[in-house]
């Protein structure tokens, strides 16, 4: 017997880490969640049908570290939009940043943002709150409350927690609850008004730097006290091999701490911020893209685990202020529709890394990290899934942008891979354009909710819904 909303992927190349799987699958979906997952399943058991044959079909990919803009920054974000960009980079969760206006730090913004993005997203939102009022450093917010009204994570990103002796505290409460802090660590005293790594090249720019130590100190500092404290750390967009000492030496030690890094960090270098004879505020983001050295200390330390997993940091800017002096235009560049692609392409077809690896670290890696049952196709849990293509190049143009902004060093580079559909809770959320709708007449035509169905007319691997 089927229900109305059952779907059946079929004939895709499963790899789920969390399952120790790499081959050919069906999975069917019934009731927003995983039904089975198999060699064959018979395609009568299932409403709606997707053809997956030449696709690679894994979880939904997790995203620790975004920013939403929303509220208070529409012209460059909302949740509508930052959401509809997510899904059609495969991301199904999403964890937002509170540095918003107003900030992110009484249970009524996290209530906010829970709202909006029910009624105007198209995926999962964890919103992560301030750890102190305000994000000014100085006194804690209600972290209790904030937990209570549906905040997944504590961070003050945007700006650092200044005071030691305030973070200690804010570990100390964060412990009692189970609750993680998401660190940007940065010491505002050696950051003072730098716009890119301090080096050969900002030498060369004449443009001021910031040390790797405006990092790396904060890093050693805030794990010193999450080991001291047992407060669960999560050290955000780590930039350099300093900090990757500082994140080894302290987990060695037992110290509760793991980290993400970028794909920005992981690969570009300082060199992007020179093109041609300007400079390209696309590639000014903070922490800053840093040396050659610092990109190969964080891949190596992404593969010998120091680092834990990737997070995007999607940082949307609107174009006016990105279209400035470099030193006046703000930090923070897209990340959600190019992470896969430029990982992909990079590292995968390159022979660096397995297939299996990049999706590790984008899906059951993060869940891990905050204890979510998230990034699995395992029966039972919540049907998220991605649906890749590989092996066939497509350009990144501004046509593929769903994001309000365009702040992106990768637009109209030529990659090997790419999302094609992603489905959240057993929804399409995104697909392809070239997928065109094609109706079931038992089911009636296409709604608001989308639907998937096979049509021998269409491409096989292509999506069909609304």
């Amino acid at each position: 017997m089927t229900t109305d909303d059952s779907i059946l992927i079929a004939g895709g190349t499963v790899i789920d880490s969390s399952q120790a799987i790499h081959a050919k699958r069906d999975v069917l979906i019934e009731g927003g969640r995983i039904a089975a997952i198999a060699e064959s399943i018979g395609r009568e058991r299932a409403k709606h049908v997707i053809d997956a044959t030449g696709l690679i079909v894994c979880p939904g990919f997790i995203d620790l570290h975004c920013h939403l803009r929303e509220p208070g920054g529409s012209a460059s974000e909302t949740i509508a939009s930052g959401t509809a960009a997510a899904a059609s980079g495969g991301f199904t969760t999403v964890f937002c940043m509170p540095n918003t206006n107003p900030v992110c730090d009484s249970h009524v913004v996290v209530k906010f943002i829970l709202v909006r993005a029910q009624e105007a997203g198209s995926i999962r939102v964890v919103p992560i709150a301030a750890v102190t009022r305000d994000q000014k450093g100085e006194q804690l917010a209600d972290l209790g409350a904030l937990m209570s009204a549906g905040a997944g994570a504590y961070s003050d990103d945007g700006r650092p927690v200044s005071n030691a002796m305030v973070m200690r505290r804010a570990l100390t409460y964060a412990h009692m609850l189970d609750m993680p802090i998401f660190d940007h660590a940065e010491d505002l005293s050696l950051t003072a008004d730098g716009v890119m790594h301090e080096g050969n090249v900002s030498l060369r720019l004449g443009l001021k730097g910031i040390p790797r130590s405006s990092e790396a100190t904060i890093v050693a500092r805030d794990c010193a006290l999450s080991h001291e404290t047992g407060g669960r750390l999560h050290i955000c967009h780590v930039s350099n091999r300093d900090s990757v000492a500082a994140i080894r030496h302290w987990k060695d030690r037992g110290a509760p701490v793991t980290a993400e890094v970028s794909p920005h960090h992981l690969t570009l270098t300082d060199e992007a911020v020179c093109a041609g004879e300007g400079y390209r505020t696309s590639a000014k983001m903070k922490p800053p893209l840093c040396s050659e050295d610092d990109r190969r200390s964080l891949i190596e330390a992404l593969e010998d685990g120091t680092i834990d997993c990737i997070a995007t940091d999607h940082a949307p800017h609107s174009p006016p202020s990105k279209d400035a002096l470099f030193q006046d235009a703000p930090f923070g560049i897209l990340g959600f529709e190019s992470a896969f692609a430029v990982l992909y392409t990079t590292f995968v077809a390159s022979g660096r890394w397995k297939l299996d690896f990049l999706i590790e670290k984008m899906t059951s890696a993060p869940a891990e990290v905050i204890g979510a049952e998230w990034g699995t196709l395992r029966p039972g849990s919540c049907a998220d899934v991605a649906l890749l293509r590989v092996g066939e190049p497509y350009v990144f143009d501004e046509a593929r942008v769903k994001s309000l902004s365009r702040n992106s060093p990768w637009l109209g580079q030529s990659f090997g891979g790419r999302v094609v559909a992603t489905l959240a809770e057993g929804r399409v959320v995104f697909k392809e354009e070239a997928a065109l709708c094609a109706t079931d007449p038992s089911a009636g035509p296409c709604g608001p909710r989308p639907v998937v169905i096979a049509d021998p007319t269409l491409t096989r691997g292509r999506v069909s819904g609304t």
